[in-house]
């Protein structure tokens, strides 16, 4: 019953938030427009449908492109460049005054060639460094951009390296077999920060994580990036992806939100940004229209939202939403990926429930039996 009232309560906010965009109501509720950030990511494929980027330019002027910026967009092998995907999405943001954050890490997301068992670790290095500079360079002289991630996928769950696997086809990270430093740590993180301090000393440096709240694994993500300031090198941000799982997704555990609390008060203290970068829901085999999966994806929402709210005094925070829309997933998991939008284009009880927790400014976190 409590949840039927809370879903009542907010589709009689509808009407009134349909006239309230997130970017407007950043505005009207004076957020800080220069430490509390809400955007969303689109596709390339998305910027020749106006309906889309209408959709997105009627509600936030801050964006994550998604995977045009990345090694295998740009340089996959040696000779060759593809800029045009870039040069697309500079001119949208230049023509409407967006602020973004450039998602071109080096990282798993790595081309064909890069993953081909017979490649070298010279090869792998020289390819790597020509794409991260010129990247790099680029991005230093481009007004619209804030930030760039510029690792990504660094650890698994366990606390290990994440490494190279067999085949070229594999989610896997190819670069950390370029070798660990004698402190131990992936060749290829320090290079990438100190090409980025070099190159693009105008843009912000993030360092971009997956996973959920994983102790081990944060242990040494935040190692990592105490070894990399130790070094003198400027790591500006810590992202958290936010890919909520099924049923015991970060946003539905008192336990996990509460580390997400320390993680964010943690880079506080340590003078860098906290940056949620690619919030979606994921799902198994449940379907997606159900009661019970909505609930629990508004419910994740608010919980993520609000906690982010109740840091937003204590230094920068974030929010990206990764794709407007539902859809389905790449393979068995997710078999579907939610978002704020169903895959027709209305707008869902997640959307209202951002509006509604920024609207308030709230922070209280809501928890319920499964």
């Amino acid at each position: 019953m409590r949840f039927l009232i809370f879903f009542l309560l907010i589709n009689n906010l509808i009407f009134t938030q349909s006239k309230n965009s997130i970017k407007n109501i950043l505005v009207k509720n004076n957020y800080d427009n220069e430490s509390f950030f809400v955007g969303a990511t689109i596709g390339h494929d998305m910027l020749s449908r106006a309906n889309i980027t209408n959709l997105f330019l009627s509600e936030f002027t801050y964006l994550t492109p998604a995977n045009s910026f990345k090694q295998t967009a740009i340089h996959p092998r040696p000779g060759v460049w593809n800029w045009k995907k870039y040069d697309d999405f500079i001119d949208f943001a230049e023509k409407n005054n967006l602020t973004l954050r450039v998602h071109g890490p080096v990282s798993p997301q790595a081309s064909k060639w890069a993953k081909n068992d017979n490649r070298t670790k010279e090869e792998l290095l020289q390819n790597m460094e020509e794409f991260f500079t010129e990247l790099c360079v680029r991005l230093n002289n481009e007004k619209t951009v804030k930030w760039m991630d510029v690792v990504n996928e660094t650890v698994l769950r366990n606390g290990d390296w994440f490494r190279e696997k067999p085949g070229d086809s594999s989610w896997e990270n190819p670069w950390t077999q370029i070798g660990l430093n004698n402190d131990g740590f992936p060749i290829y993180i320090v290079k990438a920060f100190e090409i980025a301090n070099k190159h693009a000393p105008n843009v912000k440096l993030v360092y971009n994580h997956n996973g959920g709240m994983e102790r081990k694994m944060w242990e040494k993500v935040l190692e990592t990036i105490t070894y990399l300031k130790n070094l003198g090198l400027r790591v500006d941000g810590v992202g958290w992806q936010a890919h909520l799982r099924d049923k015991n997704g970060v946003g539905l555990v008192k336990e996990d939100l509460n580390y997400l609390s320390y993680l964010i008060d943690w880079t506080h203290a340590n003078s860098m940004e906290f940056h949620i970068t690619e919030l979606n829901y994921w799902l198994n085999d449940e379907n997606p229209k159900s009661f019970s999966v909505q609930k629990r994806q508004v419910i994740s929402y608010n919980n993520i939202v609000n906690t982010l709210i109740s840091k937003k005094n204590n230094g920068v925070v974030t929010l990206n939403i990764w794709g407007l829309f539902d859809r389905n997933g790449p393979g068995d998991y997710p078999k579907n990926i939610l978002s704020l939008y169903d895959q027709q284009g209305n707008p869902k009880q997640s959307l209202y429930t951002l509006k509604k927790s920024l609207m308030n400014k709230s922070v209280n976190l809501i928890f319920e039996k499964q």
